[in-house]
């Protein structure tokens, strides 16, 4: 796909994430709005699936594991508009009984979800699993992870870090979302990281950097990632993103972690993303 029908897709992926929230009142907006161009790369050009033959196993083709579950509204978005499911549906996020439950779940099989994720900090340790099988299964293919930068305070990262450098796990690409908010604040205030980039290097891992919101810098920065799969180190990028990007209101703040826009709120933001899709 070129670059402008890659950025249409987001607009529309943000729109309805901020029509899904709004619509229940419930749900996390800004994170979802911060990692959009990032998911529609991965997507739409990057990962090898297929989403027509979707299984629970994936041999064959590139998986996917979102550790911080609670930026569902970006990975359904995304899963609907690559046709793993019908775009109607994303209308009945969180409501009772739907498929798209406020944290990915696998208990109604929706497709393009392997695990149940948003207890934070164990989707690296699945997303291992998932890449020690594939080289026991001689399938060559990659094992992609996004997880929020304050979810890097949970110590079972950190575990699984080490467990995949002295392991020598290197068909695994994790992209961190470094926009230093967590739903408490700034991350230098709740627990500082540090330098993350050091402090991945120092764990073993190949570190690459990238902007989250520059498409073109995305899809050059993963190629290079996957240049670098198979030569005994796993990999990690740290992708400086804007929480709320895309709406001026809700940028760069972490009051819109998890809290939904009023209609009126609704509104304004809607007047600021372009319906290039259609809308559900």
């Amino acid at each position: 796909m070129e670059v402008k029908e890659l950025e249409k897709i987001t607009s529309q992926v943000r729109r309805d994430i901020v029509r899904m929230v709004t619509a229940v009142q419930s749900g996390h907006p800004g994170g979802s709005l911060g990692c959009t161009d990032f998911l529609t790369a991965l997507y739409f050009e990057v990962m090898n699936a297929d989403p027509a033959a979707f299984t629970m196993d994936g041999k064959g083709e590139d998986l996917f594991f979102l550790s911080n579950g609670h930026i569902s509204p970006v990975l359904y978005s995304v899963l609907a508009h690559r046709g793993y499911f019908e775009v109607s549906e994303l209308a009945t996020f969180r409501k009772i009984g739907t498929r798209l439950q406020g944290h990915p779940s696998v208990s109604k099989n929706l497709p393009g979800v392997r695990i149940a994720s948003g207890s934070l900090g164990q989707g690296l340790s699945v997303a291992l699993g998932a890449a020690a099988a594939k080289k026991l299964n001689g399938d060559d293919s990659i094992v992609y992870t996004l997880h929020g930068d304050g979810e890097l305070q949970e110590g079972q990262v950190w575990e699984a870090a080490m467990y995949a450098a002295g392991k020598k796990v290197d068909n695994i690409i994790a992209t961190i979302d470094y926009n230093h908010k967590q739903i408490d604040g700034d991350i230098d205030e709740v627990l500082p990281m540090g330098d993350l980039s050091k402090k991945w290097q120092a764990f073993g891992w190949e570190v690459l950097e990238m902007d989250g919101h520059n498409i073109t810098e995305i899809l050059a920065t993963l190629a290079k990632a996957k240049s670098m799969t198979g030569n005994g180190k796993p990999i990690v990028i740290v992708m400086t993103t804007i929480m709320g990007k895309g709406v001026d209101f809700m940028m760069g703040t972490h009051k819109w972690h998890g809290s939904p826009p009023s209609n009126e709120q609704e509104a304004i933001a809607l007047s600021q993303l372009e319906e290039t899709l259609g809308d559900y």
